[in-house]
């Protein structure tokens, strides 16, 4: 065994007793290479992190340069950072005028923990309800608002005055009250089960925190960034949220997340006492320079038809008897096999072929598939027909 797989299986702190285990050595575009000399295509995209493909030339430069001028020198919201003020800039140059500031943060999870907290601090409120099959991270705030018992049941007690709802239910949506500070969901469940949002459903849900004063949360974590189609999910809905959380396919490939509202309701933040929420490294200016890049590149670009492509083509070949299901938006979908058995097999097979599936997390029967936006038509057609094939195979 070399140095590099005997530190990691003996000194870096492992998630499972299976990991993947392949030895990168580099990365482009679709596809990832590893030390063996092997070639995968990547059709998870680090898991709806990679939407430009790995080390796309823009993201990398605009890293290099930033490298070359500064890396971090003050915890946020103190200095004036032009990788900060220019990506907030074009972000919420790209939103509706109710989200117009922005908090930078470093992952998907602490979006989610500012969103609440800003939510209780602007509302004086502490009833937080989120949804069943609902997944927003694994720090405690935001493991408190998902709705598994299979994340949840290791560390309770969690946040107190939870309530989870029924995904898609109109039935109970009274639970969203006068003391409710925060609606929590997903515009797609996305470790749930690739469940998309049905539209008046979530109109109504929007309705409810109007008439209630409870603020509106969307997860747009995986969601954002053309991966449903739209530059953010929730565009399709007519449901514009109080606060719109943001990570993954952000920093192409660099650690960045975001929580994105008004500025009357970060004004919370500033007051009693000033600094209540505050981070060392959120907005890194190399992350928030790769970010700028990203964007640009995305807007760039007709990803709107990129992604609609991408559907269209997988639910054209993927065809074979024992798929029950093809579910999802965009290039955000999942797989449905008939049984847990044939979803294992199906997975290791096209990973022996070169392809990188896997499951959404905990689900035994759903793979998910996650292809970069830039995927050319051809590798995608010649990728999905193995799966096709792996399918055909084993069932």
């Amino acid at each position: 065994m070399n140095n590099n797989i005997d530190s990691f299986y003996k000194h870096v702190a492992q998630t499972s007793d299976a990991p993947m285990g392949l030895e990168v050595e580099r990365a482009e575009g679709p596809f990832i290479y590893t030390a063996e000399g092997k070639r995968y295509v990547d059709f998870i995209s680090g898991i709806a992190v990679s939407s430009l493909g790995h080390r796309h030339p823009s993201v990398v430069e605009a890293v290099k340069q930033q490298v070359d001028r500064h890396l971090h020198v003050m915890v946020y919201g103190e200095f004036i950072q032009e990788p900060q003020s220019s990506y907030a800039g074009l972000l919420t140059s790209q939103l509706p005028a109710s989200l117009d500031r922005v908090y930078f943060v470093n992952s998907g999870t602490e979006a989610n923990e500012g969103a609440l907290k800003l939510a209780k601090k602007h509302t004086g409120r502490h009833k937080l309800v989120g949804f069943r099959h609902g997944y927003h991270g694994d720090t405690h705030g935001s493991l408190s608002v998902t709705g598994r018992d299979v994340y949840r049941d290791p560390y309770l007690p969690l946040l107190p005055d939870v309530h989870f709802l029924k995904f898609n239910d109109h039935r109970k949506l009274d639970t969203v009250d006068r003391d409710t500070a925060a609606v929590i969901l997903e515009p797609i469940q996305g470790e749930g089960g690739i469940i998309p949002a049905e539209q008046a459903w979530l109109k109504a849900v929007r309705r409810r925190c109007d008439e209630t004063g409870a603020l509106l949360i969307f997860d747009e974590i995986q969601t954002g960034f053309y991966r449903t189609g739209s530059l953010f999910a929730f565009q399709q809905y007519e449901a514009t949220p109080d606060i719109l959380c943001l990570a993954k396919a952000m920093g192409g490939g660099m650690p960045m997340g975001a929580f994105v509202s008004s500025t009357e309701i970060f004004t919370s933040f500033m007051h009693d006492p000033p600094l209540n929420h505050v981070t060392t490294f959120g907005g890194h200016p190399v992350s928030c320079a790769a970010a700028y890049a990203t964007l640009t590149e995305l807007l760039k670009g007709n990803f709107e038809k990129r992604t609609e492509m991408i559907e269209h083509t997988v639910r054209d070949i993927l065809t074979a008897e024992a798929i029950t299901e093809i579910r999802g938006r965009g290039a955000m979908l999942g797989m449905e096999l008939k049984d847990r058995e044939l979803t294992q097999q199906v997975v290791k097979s096209c990973l022996e072929r070169g392809i990188i599936l896997g499951w959404t997390l905990h689900s035994d029967t759903l793979v998910r598939l996650a292809p970069p936006l830039i995927i050319e038509r051809g590798l995608l057609r010649s990728t999905l027909e193995t799966i096709n094939t792996a399918v055909e195979q084993f069932s």
